[in-house]
C-alpha cells in the first residue's frame, strides 16, 4: 500500500476542488473590442452629461448569443447600424436565446438590441457605428442604465437594459439551478473538511 505525504494529499484535494469549480462555473474572458466599446460609449455619455452604463452580465450573455446568430452574415449597407428601423432581422429562436441566458421575455422587453457589422472590429469604427448612427438615440436615452456587449467575427452586439422590472434582464430562478449550486457548495465543503481531517 502506498501512502501519500500529507502535503501531496492536500495538493491533490485542492486541485480536484479547483477543477470541479471550473467545470461548474466557467470563466469568460473579456475581449479588447468589448472593453474598448464599453469605455467609448461611457465617454460618449459623459460628454452629454449622462450617467455611465453599468455592465450587465445577463445582457452580455444575450448579446453573445445574438452575435453568434449573425456570424455568417456578411457586412452590407443594409446590416447593423445601417439597417432601417423596423427591418432588423427577427430570430425565430429568440425565446431559446433568452432561455440559454436564463432570461424571461417579461424582464427584457424594455431593453434594446443593437447589432453592428464592422470588418475587423476596428475600435474607432465600432464606436462610430453606435455613436454616429440611429443607435445614438438609444445611447442618449436616460432610461437605459445597463449594457451588455457580445461579438463574433465582424459583428458586435450591444444590449441596453433599464432599471425597471421589465428591462433589468434579471435571470429567472429555477429549482434545478439552485439545487446544482447547493450540491456544488456541499461537495466543496466536504472536500475541505476531509482535507482538514487528513492533515490533523
Amino acid at each position: 500500500m502506498v501512502f501519500l505525504p500529507k502535503f501531496s494529499l492536500l495538493l491533490w484535494i485542492l486541485l480536484s476542488s479547483y477543477a470541479i469549480l471550473l467545470i461548474n462555473y466557467p470563466v469568460k474572458c473579456g475581449n479588447d473590442e468589448k472593453d474598448d466599446l464599453y469605455q467609448g460609449i461611457n465617454k460618449y455619455r459623459a460628454s452629454l452629461s449622462l450617467k455611465s452604463l453599468t455592465k450587465n452580465k445577463n445582457a452580455d450573455c444575450l448579446a453573445d448569443k445574438i452575435a453568434d446568430q449573425f456570424k455568417n452574415q456578411p457586412c452590407t449597407n443594409t446590416t447593423g447600424a445601417n439597417t432601417v428601423p423596423g427591418t432588423e432581422p427577427q430570430f425565430s429562436n429568440y425565446p431559446n436565446l433568452l432561455a440559454k441566458c436564463h432570461l424571461a421575455i417579461s424582464d427584457t422587453k424594455d431593453g434594446t438590441v443593437m447589432p453592428a457589422c464592422v470588418p475587423g472590429l476596428a475600435s474607432s469604427l465600432v464606436l462610430a457605428n453606435f455613436t454616429k448612427s440611429l443607435y445614438s438615440e438609444n445611447l442618449n436615452d436616460t432610461q437605459f442604465t445597463g449594457i451588455g456587449i457580445g461579438s463574433e467575427d465582424n459583428w458586435i452586439v450591444v444590449v441596453l437594459t433599464t432599471d425597471t422590472p421589465t428591462g433589468n434582464f434579471a435571470p429567472y430562478s429555477s429549482d434545478a439551478q439552485n439545487l446544482i449550486s447547493k450540491v456544488g457548495m456541499i461537495y466543496s465543503s466536504m472536500l475541505l473538511i476531509a482535507a482538514n481531517i487528513f492533515l490533523s
